[in-house]
């Protein structure tokens, strides 16, 4: 699998204060107290996803109190230049930003408590959703896009090798190792070195939190039984050669899939035209399944999600929650922005994805023999509302991948990395004021 996190440079570690307002929930958030913006008011929203620039035309002709500047804020170094622009008084009122991003800013001062504003917005999106924008029960902005977890293989070789689509991981496991009887060079799955995102995945669909708030501290737990469920998976496609290492920062990497090389991944909505474009040999031979489960009773997945965070010092956080609203779960806006001619690549974490589903899939990159459309909606009402993105998760991401190629090479059990990262990331967020202690 391959995650936008893993495209994306983390950003530097969280400082000195995450504020842990006794958790508040925005449902019950007494919307009517909070400030109402008066008059004309104009937002500048900073993003770099094609289409949106788009749709804030569309906004601004509908609206004509709330006008909003969109300003194009693509390229590597984009969070540092956002960091920069707050810190000086001159940042934007909005801006695109992944979960991970969220919190951290968050835990600088760096963005706004909308809690109060944005409680009215919270039924239009997934518990999940919700979560990814308010790290410590505190709300500071409103989910745009998910990327939840499923299954795309190889139906011709699974096929060939006598296989089925696996339904849990274990059943992963055996399959790659029935497919290696008769084909020792093949693969069930790739795991590049420099991206940990299986492990994240893996340890989210067992149900572990990595992180969790509590009261006025974080509860830090990498070691618990679901997160050692996650990492003997892990261990075992790495101790029985499972999983071939294609870089993802290498342009030939979907020949290990195309030429049938890798027979599986895990995959999300915003990857499928990629792979129409890039998959030429193996059209029409490809399916969908349900990602793989670690409890059948329970079924869970994981997901990614994009955001628009509100900055500090924003002076119309009701309009520019409003807005982000709008952009990210009306129909109007998503009827646009979910249609592959956009090339916004977005896939909506509202509660009812059923009516942008079927424009997304490539019809001719399957073979029509189970229903894509309703493998993608049970995937996005899977993903598991346990976990939480801490003050330092981006930093804690930066030095996992530091230590996930060591075990890409057998080099580093992974049980010993996560408990090595667990006593990492207490130590950090200690040091900078931010009191955490190790899960039970």
């Amino acid at each position: 699998m391959f995650r936008r996190t893993a495209l994306v440079p983390a950003a530097v570690a969280a400082s000195l204060s995450l504020v842990l307002t006794a958790c508040s929930d925005g449902a019950d958030s007494d919307a009517s107290a909070a400030p109402k913006t008066k008059g004309k008011v104009t937002l500048e929203f900073w993003s770099w996803t094609d289409g949106i620039e788009a749709q804030t035309k569309v906004w601004n002709k509908e609206h004509p109190e709330t006008q909003v500047k969109f300003v194009n804020a693509a390229g590597e170094t984009v969070y540092q230049k956002l960091r920069a622009a707050v810190n000086a008084g001159t940042g934007p009122c909005l801006s695109k930003m992944d979960g991970m991003n969220l919190a951290n800013f968050a835990a600088d001062g760096l963005l706004t408590d909308i809690t109060k504003v944005a409680g009215q917005y919270k039924g239009k999106y997934t518990p999940a959703a919700w979560n990814a924008v308010s790290p410590g029960g505190t709300t500071f902005g409103i989910p745009m896009g998910s990327s939840p977890l499923f299954t795309a293989y190889r139906a011709d070789l699974f096929k060939k090798y006598g296989i089925e689509a696996p339904k849990t991981w274990d059943d992963l496991i055996a399959a790659g190792k029935k497919a290696q009887q008769q084909n020792k060079d093949v693969k069930i799955f790739n795991m590049a070195g420099e991206d940990p995102s299986t492990l994240v995945d893996l340890s989210w669909q067992a149900g572990a939190q990595w992180y969790k708030a509590d009261g006025d501290h974080w509860v830090i737990d990498f070691t618990s039984p679901e997160a050692l469920k996650a990492a003997d998976i892990v261990q075992q496609l790495v101790d029985n050669n499972l999983a071939s290492g294609a870089s993802y920062a290498d342009p030939g990497v979907f020949k290990t899939w195309d030429l049938g090389k890798t027979i599986a991944m895990t995959t999300s909505t915003w990857q499928l035209p990629i792979y129409d474009t890039n998959f030429p040999k193996s059209k029409g031979k490809w399916q969908l399944a349900d990602a793989p489960l670690f409890d059948t009773a329970h079924p869970q997945t994981s997901s990614n999600f994009d955001t628009i965070a509100v900055l500090k010092d924003c002076k119309y956080p009701d309009r520019a929650a409003q807005f982000a609203s709008w952009l990210g779960s009306s129909k109007e806006s998503l009827t646009t922005l979910t249609d592959p001619a956009s090339k916004s690549g977005l896939f909506p974490a509202v509660n009812d994805v059923s009516p942008y589903v079927d424009k997304i899939i490539p019809t001719e990159m399957f073979n029509g023999e189970s229903d894509s459309a309703q493998v993608i909606t049970t995937a996005a009402s899977r993903v598991g509302d346990q976990w939480q993105y801490g003050p330092n998760y981006a930093a804690m991401y930066s030095e996992m991948q530091k230590q996930w190629g060591k075990v890409m090479k057998k080099e580093l059990p992974v049980k010993k990395m996560l408990a090595g990262l667990q006593k990492w990331t207490i130590d950090d967020l200690n040091g900078k004021g931010i009191k955490a202690v190790a899960g039970s």
